[in-house]
């Protein structure tokens, strides 16, 4: 069984180790340089970021999910990632950590949830459009931070 709760600095660790596979397996995330524990749970304290982790009965990490405002959207909308462990897609962890995502920014005042996903991405582009979510825009050759470029769609979720 999986369940869903807010993350914080404690779980840092067990979120950055997953993060990294999905970072070292790479063609998924716009992410290519790991992250640490520590470089995570300075991103939770970032002011209106909200973060769920889903955990299975054992509490190990099975996913997690996290918005925050970003400069580049109106202030009603926050930027969302989500990132699932290698070989649990298609579970149900991504759709209950949304559920919760979307919950938590309603009662933040959000009105927008923006996905920015990489165009060759195709389990990222069909969870969000499995959501709800529609493409307002396509970024082509945007720039990672190694210096590849990839085409990305900027995806929109409405709460109103």
């Amino acid at each position: 069984m999986i369940h869903i709760r807010r993350a914080g600095p404690l779980d840092a660790n067990a979120l950055s180790d997953l993060l990294n596979a999905i970072i070292a397996k790479g063609g998924t995330t716009a992410m290519v340089t790991p992250v640490s524990g520590k470089a995570l749970a300075e991103w939770m304290g970032r002011e209106n970021a909200i973060w769920h982790l889903a955990e299975d009965d054992n509490g190990q990490v099975k996913g997690f999910q996290w918005t925050e405002p970003h400069p580049d959207l109106p202030p009603d909308a926050v930027d969302i990632a989500s990132y699932v462990q290698l070989g649990e897609t298609g579970l149900g962890i991504g759709s209950a950590l949304f559920e919760a995502t979307k919950a938590a920014v309603r009662a933040q005042g959000y009105r927008c949830i923006d996905a920015i996903i990489r165009s060759d991405n195709s389990g990222g582009l069909a969870y969000y459009q499995s959501r709800g979510f529609e493409t307002i825009l396509h970024l082509p050759n945007e720039k990672l931070d190694d210096g590849r470029r990839v085409d990305k769609v900027w995806k929109r979720y409405r709460l109103d």
